[in-house]
C-alpha cells in the first residue's frame, strides 16, 4: 500500500489550540485504504484532539481533512460518520442491557438513518446483518448474551462490530482509541490480530492510538509519533523505533 499515491484520509496543515496551548500545530499526513497506522505520543501530544477534529467533534483553527477527495473538517459527527468514519473508543461503549446482537442492529439503524425504531421492531430490524456483524469480529456466539455479561475482551469485539455498522456498507475510516485499553495482557494480541484481520479483510483505512508499546510496534505497519501537537516521526515501525527524538521524549532510552 502506497499511502502516499492514493490516500483515503488526507489531513493537511490541521492546527487547534486551547486557551493559547497548541494541541496541534501544522500536523499533515495521510492513511490509505487497508493501512493500520498507529498514532503515538507522551500524553497531551495532541492525538485525542486530531481524533475530535477528524470524526467531527472539534472544528480545527487551520487546516483541513479530507476523506476520500471530500473535505471533511467542520460537518458534525453525525454526518462525519455517514461519510464513512466509525470510531471506537478507549472504553468500551456499548449498551450493557442489551444484548450484543440489539446493540449492532441499533448501529445498523442509525447508520441508515432509522433513527425511530419501535421496540418491537428490533427483535427483527437488520438481524441478519447484525449477526453477520458480529461473526465477522468473533462474536457471534454470544449474539444473544447482554454486554453486561461479557468479558471486556468481548465487549471490545462488540464495539468493533458496532463501528463496522456505523455506515451503510462499512465504514472507510476507522479511528480506534486505545483498541487493547482494559484487557488483560493475554488479551491484547487476540484483539489486534482481528484488527489486522478487520483492516485486511475489509480494506478500512484504521488510524489507532496505542499506549501498550509493545503492540504498536507489533502490529501497525506505520507509526506516526506526535509530540507537543507537532508530528516528530512518521514510518516504518522499525525507524521510528529507532529515531533519536522519538527515544528521547517516548521510549526513553529503548532501542
Amino acid at each position: 500500500m502506497n499511502h502516499q499515491a492514493a490516500p483515503l484520509l488526507r489531513i493537511e496543515h490541521l492546527s487547534k489550540a486551547f486557551d493559547g496551548i497548541q494541541a496541534l500545530n501544522d500536523v499533515s499526513f495521510s492513511v490509505g485504504a487497508g493501512e493500520l497506522v498507529a498514532l503515538i505520543g507522551p500524553n497531551g501530544a495532541g492525538k485525542t484532539t486530531c481524533f475530535n477534529v477528524v470524526n467531527g467533534q472539534l472544528e480545527p483553527d487551520a487546516g483541513s481533512v479530507w476523506l476520500a477527495g471530500e473535505r471533511i473538517d467542520g460537518l458534525p459527527p453525525q454526518r462525519v460518520a455517514m461519510a464513512g468514519v466509525g470510531r471506537t473508543f478507549q472504553t468500551a461503549a456499548t449498551f450493557a442491557s442489551m444484548t450484543a446482537r440489539e446493540n449492532v442492529q441499533l448501529a445498523l439503524l442509525a447508520g441508515s438513518g432509522e433513527y425511530v425504531v419501535l421496540a418491537h421492531r428490533l427483535a427483527t430490524a437488520r438481524r441478519s446483518e447484525a449477526d453477520a456483524l458480529l461473526a465477522r469480529v468473533g462474536a457471534g456466539s454470544f449474539a444473544e448474551q447482554v454486554c453486561a455479561s461479557l468479558s471486556y475482551a468481548d465487549v471490545k469485539r462488540v464495539e468493533f462490530a458496532i463501528a463496522l455498522a456505523q455506515r451503510e456498507g462499512a465504514p472507510r475510516l476507522l479511528l480506534m482509541d486505545e483498541p487493547t485499553a482494559g484487557t488483560a495482557p493475554r488479551d491484547r494480541g487476540p484483539v489486534m490480530e482481528l484488527v489486522e484481520a478487520l483492516v485486511r479483510d475489509t480494506g478500512v483505512a484504521t488510524l489507532f492510538t496505542e499506549h501498550d508499546v509493545d503492540v504498536v510496534f507489533r502490529f501497525a505497519a506505520r507509526v506516526i509519533v506526535l509530540d507537543r501537537g507537532r508530528i516528530i516521526a512518521d514510518g516504518p515501525p522499525a525507524s521510528v523505533r529507532a529515531d533519536p527524538r522519538v527515544q528521547a521524549v517516548y521510549l526513553g532510552t529503548e532501542a
